[in-house]
């Protein structure tokens, strides 16, 4: 076999891949090998050897509901995006210090925030969760700021025929009032995530403008417990860490 014909088959395979994982991009439920052969416009056999194969390096996982994006592409997009991340490195840390709650600085991907850095707050009462975490974006403050940024119709397209998950009772019911969210997040200039993604645990949330292709989000965690006391000073302070980062990033 020549190496031109290898090349060929080699590139195919690699489309093939990334069509599958393109059909699981936006499933938080999963998806059936004949759901994503029908998606992917492949046959059924191929999608199976595929998904096999994606499975073995973590790419993709099964589970009850079927196959979903699995664990290493989010450490993939954690690795691309450290130059952002050593950037706004010291800016978090003097957040964090400042506020002493944890902050967390997040990537875009379709209806998930991906966690790409973290500064875990100090005080005993503290929200923390791993690096390289799927966030959903209709229910967390990171997530609505990057989901502001978008305009209604690309918000329709995005949720199309998607059921929003309720994490918790104060989770947006249904598109309707995840847009009336939205609106609220576009006037005011941040978005609130009050014990909608998990009980007990408040955030505020802004977008970085970074002026990079990649669309970035910054975030408090805060205890319900201190959130709605502490609010203004923690806006306060997370906005002017936006803009001391947005200086730099700007700068170059």
């Amino acid at each position: 076999m020549s190496d031109e014909v290898e090349s060929v088959g080699g590139k195919q395979v690699i489309a093939r891949a990334a069509a599958v994982l393109k059909a699981l991009e936006s499933q938080t439920q999963g998806l059936s090998l004949g759901q994503i052969a029908k998606a992917a416009n492949l046959p059924r056999t191929t999608v199976h050897r595929i998904v096999g194969a994606l499975e073995a390096q973590q790419f993709v996982v099964t589970g009850q509901g079927g196959v979903k994006l699995g664990p290493a592409l989010a450490r993939l997009a954690a690795s691309a995006h450290t130059d952002v991340i050593a950037i706004a490195r010291p800016f978090i840390e003097a957040l964090g210090r400042r506020t002493r709650e944890t902050v967390d600085l997040c990537v875009f991907r379709g209806m998930h925030a991906i966690s790409v850095d973290q500064y875990a707050a100090d005080q005993e009462l503290r929200v923390v969760s791993a690096i390289g975490t799927a966030f959903p974006c209709h229910c967390t403050a990171h997530g609505k700021a990057l989901l502001a940024n978008l305009a209604d119709e690309q918000i329709d397209t995005l949720y199309q025929g998607i059921e929003l998950e309720k994490r918790t009772a104060a989770s947006a019911p249904n598109l309707t009032t995840l847009k009336q969210y939205l609106g609220e997040a576009r006037a005011n200039g941040f978005a609130i995530d009050r014990e909608e993604h998990a009980r007990g645990v408040c955030g505020i949330g802004v977008i970085l403008r970074s002026g990079m292709t990649e669309q970035y989000a910054l975030s408090l965690a805060v205890p319900t417990l201190r959130f709605e006391e502490q609010f203004e000073s923690l806006k306060a302070a997370l906005m002017q860490c936006r803009a001391e980062i947005e200086g730099v990033v700007g700068g170059r």
